[in-house]
């Protein structure tokens, strides 16, 4: 209907079907009935409409001013709202009331604007408004959207007069800053002095029982909730069932959710998020299932839950037909379902895709780079995360803390520790430094660089550290054979009042494996579910089979791995074959590989393993038979290859690698370090009691093909690389003839491969400890000894000595 007679339109607008009146004012109409139009359309949603009318108005009084803001701010363009109300402040004749300032403070608290904010409420308290309920209300819920909880809370207790508005108010504010007990107080005040709660008040506290996990409290105000009759607001309803969900009672939640007569997108949105947070990711995908049987349309929030729980499954098959259905249904732009859509196929190994739906998206928040970044560093591709970081510095936002993690775990993972100490300066220089996240990052990435040293420094000058900051400096010392200092480490956690987890007992377990401590170990597993209630998984038990293995106690570790409440994979009979070889043991190292190939018939690491236990047995006819069986099944060992990054280049070697430009002066490098690595060869006259010779010279010979190319290249650049190659402790007995075992790294040239295949950690010699022999850290990440150290050694003389050495091996 279109209509130009605006007296009509007093009586007979709005009606939603009807066409937007033309913006033409009659001059009959007098103001009341201007703004008893203007009103209208605000109230219809024709909010343009009604700014056409507002400045075509000749004259404007306070009414005509408080419903165009109050439309705006309804609106949500909070921007537009506090320019009119500043062109309000300075119209001339115009007076302002407590109504139009809680609208203004209202829409500072959604826009963000401090300055603004606190400017109205020097105005207020000038003009006395401040002890209006009305603009004491909206100050406490613009200081607590501001991030200024106490300047909040503190008008809260200087307000004299208090509403369920002031008091709902303060207690979701709190709730939104993460201050539940306190939000809990507040509602328990309020209780106590009989305020009348209504439904935003309850569903306020139930968000704080939900998010503190105050199960018992949010069952009290469950009852209160009945007796008002509040569970049938559907929003209060899907509070409640947040609320158990998150505490852990997803039973009450689903019951709650069943027994609900009607159900919303909110409330099936709940139900999925819920499932989903506690790792019932098929549940979640069954209740969509239901949801789309019913006439309820998922929204974007309920399509990133079910996919997230998708990606979770690593079901991409399931992932790729909700991407699908979002491009149906227009939300493919939504910034919500297209970060979730990429976390989906990032977990999934689909990085490409990932990598198109964030190329194709208008706008990207925080969230979205880091989601990339992240990917792309637990997918190994490490270049490519730091691309992305570099693209998000230069472009995006400010990198937070996910990223920096991200791509500290990368530098860790690659053992690039010039990389690393650049981005830990421009942590330093955005001020996270303290964050734990990065600290727990920082921690690790210097741990598998080789600075032991510097973690151990970031964690003891850190303000405060968690139980992953903990469990990753305890993790450090246990990978650098600092055992004993691991498990000290280890044994201070209660006293900082900190309880650990499943992955500190993985690193407690790995230092007792290192050190040999059978007992120990055992008692610290033992005491997982004994004492901390903690179910092992298979990795503890993988680290009690590592520590009998080492231990030589075979037909223990194996007894334990029939034992295992979970299936056999190939990784624990894999550790249990590479002990076989290293103790001798044919008929254990037999059953072992059996195993593994009932797994992986293929596998040619394990061919090659059993057919090496024959031989060093000397039973040539059953290793020629493995070998043969190797080659009817056309089983071809992958080759192992090392990489090195030098400058802004990684170059990757495989062994009888050509290809690098500088191949043939890498192999005249190499030519040259295996004629003087002979030399030194023969000046080695301690015994090796528990290496067989040939085995402990066709090492020293260094078997590692794709290390050696590695390394000349090195030695070309001067750059330390890093590989893809383990590394493993063992104690050897030598022969100590009153030599120095102490070799420096910058007097030969040999050393600097010696220590890619044995390097020697002398700071304990037959469990004495010796300052001397405190290991320093080179450029790269391998522990090495510097420094003459024969005369600190001469009462060893002529003694047979134990010396831990590190060795380094693809299957170590």
């Amino acid at each position: 209907m279109v209509c130009t007679d605006y007296r009509y339109l007093v009586v007979s607008y709005p009606k939603p079907e009807a066409s937007p009146p033309k913006t033409q004012i009659d001059n009959h109409l007098n103001m009341q009935e201007i703004n008893l139009v203007l009103k209208n359309l605000v109230k219809s949603g024709h909010l343009n409409n009604a700014r056409q009318l507002f400045d075509k108005m000749l004259q404007r009084d306070e009414i005509s001013w408080t419903t165009i803001i109050s439309g705006y701010v309804n609106g949500m363009n909070t921007t537009e709202a506090l320019s009119l109300f500043s062109k309000m402040w300075v119209e001339p004749g115009l007076h302002m009331d407590p109504f139009i300032l809680s609208l203004a403070l209202k829409a500072c608290g959604l826009n963000m604007s401090v300055s603004f904010g606190e400017s109205l409420h020097g105005y207020s308290v000038k003009t006395d408004f401040v002890n209006s309920v009305f603009v004491g209300s909206a100050l406490v819920d613009m200081y607590m959207k501001i991030g200024k909880v106490e300047e909040g809370c503190i008008v809260f207790k200087e307000m004299p007069l208090r509403n369920v508005v002031s008091w709902t108010a303060i207690i979701a504010g709190l709730v939104r800053a993460g201050y539940n007990k306190e939000a809990l107080a507040y509602f328990s005040d309020m209780w106590i002095q009989k305020v009348g709660c209504d439904t935003y008040t309850f569903s306020s506290a139930l968000k704080a029982c939900a998010d503190s996990g105050a199960l018992n409290y949010g069952r009290e105000i469950h009852c209160q909730t009945l007796k008002k009759g509040f569970t049938a607001v559907s929003f209060v309803a899907n509070t409640l069932a947040t609320m158990y969900n998150k505490c852990g009672k997803l039973d009450y939640g689903l019951r709650l959710f069943e027994s609900m007569t009607q159900r919303d997108v909110v409330s099936w949105t709940t139900i999925i998020m819920s499932n989903v947070q506690i790792g019932q990711e098929e549940n979640a995908v069954k209740a969509f299932r239901r949801m789309r049987e019913t006439d309820v349309s998922p929204n974007e929030f309920t399509f990133a839950a079910v996919i997230s729980g998708c990606a979770t499954l690593g079901r991409i098959e399931w992932g790729e037909q909700l991407h699908a259905h979002v491009i149906r249904l227009g939300l493919v732009d939504s910034l919500s379902v297209a970060n979730s859509i990429m976390a989906m196929y990032s977990k999934c190994w689909q990085l490409d895709l990932a990598s198109t739906v964030f190329q194709g998206l208008s706008r990207r928040d925080i969230i979205s780079w880091s989601t990339m970044i992240s990917g792309y560093a637990q997918g190994g591709c490490g270049e490519e995360a730091f691309d992305y970081l570099s693209w998000m510095r230069r472009e995006g936002p400010r990198p937070n803390e996910f990223a920096f993690a991200s791509v500290l775990s990368v530098c860790g993972n690659m053992a690039i520790l010039e990389q690393g100490k650049q981005l830990h300066a421009h942590v330093l220089c955005v001020g996270l430094e303290q964050n734990t996240m990065v600290q727990s990052a920082l921690i690790n990435m210097y741990s598998k660089c080789g600075s032991i040293k510097e973690a151990s420094k970031i964690f003891d000058e850190a303000e405060y550290n968690n139980i992953v900051s903990w469990t990753a400096m305890i993790n450090g010392y246990a990978e650098h054979g600092y055992s004993q200092e691991a498990i000290d480490l280890f044994k201070k956690l209660p006293k900082v009042g900190l309880r650990p987890d499943s992955v500190t007992f993985i690193a407690v377990l790995a230092a007792c494996s290192h050190a040999g401590l059978v007992d120990l170990g055992f008692h610290y597993f033992n005491s997982l579910s004994k004492v901390h209630q903690i179910c092992p998984s298979k990795d503890h038990y993988g680290c009690m089979i590592d520590l009998l293995c080492r231990a030589g106690r075979l037909n223990d570790a194996e007894s334990m791995i029939q034992s295992m409440p979970f299936q056999h994979d190939d990784v624990v009979w894999s550790t249990l074959l590479r002990a076989c070889r290293i103790h001798g043991d044919v008929d254990c190292g037999k059953r072992a590989a059996e195993k593994i190939l009932q797994l992986d018939p293929n596998c040619a690491v394990t061919h090659i393993t059993l057919a090496n236990i024959y031989a060093a047995k000397g039973k040539w006819k059953e290793a020629a038979e493995v070998r043969k069986m190797m080659k009817s099944k056309g089983v071809v060992k992958e080759p192992g290859w090392s990489w090195i990054k030098f400058k802004d280049r990684v170059s990757a070697f495989v062994s009888g690698d050509r290809s690098h430009p500088e191949g043939e002066y890498i192999y005249d490098v190499l030519d040259l370090l295996a004629s003087q690595a002979e030399m030194r060869m023969q000046e080695m006259d301690f015994l090796l009691n528990e290496v067989q010779e040939s085995q402990s010279c066709s090492s020293l010979k260094f078997t590692n093909e794709s290390a050696k190319l590695k390394n000349s290249h090195r030695l070309i650049h001067q750059k330390l690389g890093q590989r893809n190659m383990r590394a493993c402790f063992y104690h050897y007995t030598l022969h100590f003839k009153g030599r120095s075992l102490s070799i420096s790294a910058k007097s030969h040239l040999l050393p600097m491969i010696l220590r890619e295949e044995f390097i020697c950690i002398l700071e304990k010699i037959s469990g004495q400890e010796h300052s001397s022999f405190n290991p320093t850290v080179s450029e790269g990440h391998v522990l090495i000894c510097c420094g003459p150290c024969g005369d600190n050694l001469s009462y060893l003389k002529g003694k047979m000595v134990v010396l831990q050495l590190r060795i380094e091996g693809s299957k170590c």
